[in-house]
């Protein structure tokens, strides 16, 4: 590490639980994160300051005028420019050591599997179910920790799914693929745009804790949180053993 790097990652090597090794971790480290807006934005962000090696952004989506509000990667001047170009450009200007990807599609199928294949830890910082289902599948397949966040109106949740650990349970034991799940998103339901920074700082952190290797992560557990009271409550999750996803012979 370079005398640079020492000071640029000075206030993390002085956490006795970090030191030059975890930080040593965070630069040999690649995260996905699936999602470049309001969750996707703080998320990001922090990864990259906090000085992760690699950084993978995926979104198939522009810049709109709308996004401002929340989105707080993207600039007024980005509005009509794909979402991960904003985004790299950002990152870029904050910490220039760090290597993105900019992905410009929305991942499925093969590629999906070959970008979770090939990274350390995912961010589901989407907001359909479809995708979210999609995003567990090629998580369970690979066996790569999978860090879920959401947000609408003022209320969000977040969770982590170890599913390197044999009994953690799966993004499908919360929420089956066949059930019948009511489609918010922030267009129409609308959403308060610190809830989205909360949400995907959060994220971020519980990522960082994985590929660093310190602290407890929150998996098994569901993090919620209601903004409008900023109540925060836990609920212990566990894996189904009837799991169409992550059950095991």
């Amino acid at each position: 590490m370079t005398d640079e790097q020492l000071l640029r990652y000075s206030r993390h090597i002085l956490l006795p639980e970090i030191g030059v090794e975890g930080q040593e971790r965070l630069r040999a480290s690649h995260a996905l994160v699936v999602g470049a807006g309001g969750l996707g934005s703080p998320a990001a962000i922090y990864l990259a300051a906090s000085g992760v090696g690699r950084i993978t952004l995926c979104d198939a989506d522009e810049v709109d005028l709308t996004n401002l509000q929340r989105q707080v990667i993207h600039r007024t001047s980005s509005v009509g420019a794909r979402k991960v170009d904003s985004a790299r450009a950002t990152l870029a200007e904050l910490n220039p050591e760090v290597q993105v990807t900019a992905l410009a599609q929305r991942l499925d199928g093969s590629a999906l599997m070959q970008a979770v294949r090939a990274c350390d830890v995912v961010l589901d910082c989407t907001d359909n179910f479809a995708t979210r289902h999609a995003i567990n599948r090629a998580c369970v397949a690979h066996r790569v920790a999978l860090v879920s966040g959401a947000a609408i109106r003022f209320d969000g949740q977040v969770t982590v799914f170890d599913l390197r650990q044999p009994d953690a349970p799966c993004y499908a034991c919360l929420f089956a693929e066949d059930a019948q799940s009511e489609e918010m998103r922030c267009a129409v339901m609308g959403v308060f745009a610190p809830l989205t920074g909360i949400i995907g700082t959060v994220q971020a952190a519980e990522a960082l804790k994985l590929l660093a290797d310190v602290g407890t992560t929150l998996n098994g557990r569901l993090l919620i949180i209601d903004a409008a009271t900023m109540q925060w409550r836990t609920l212990r999750l566990q894996r189904d053993p009837g799991c169409a996803v992550c059950a095991r012979p």
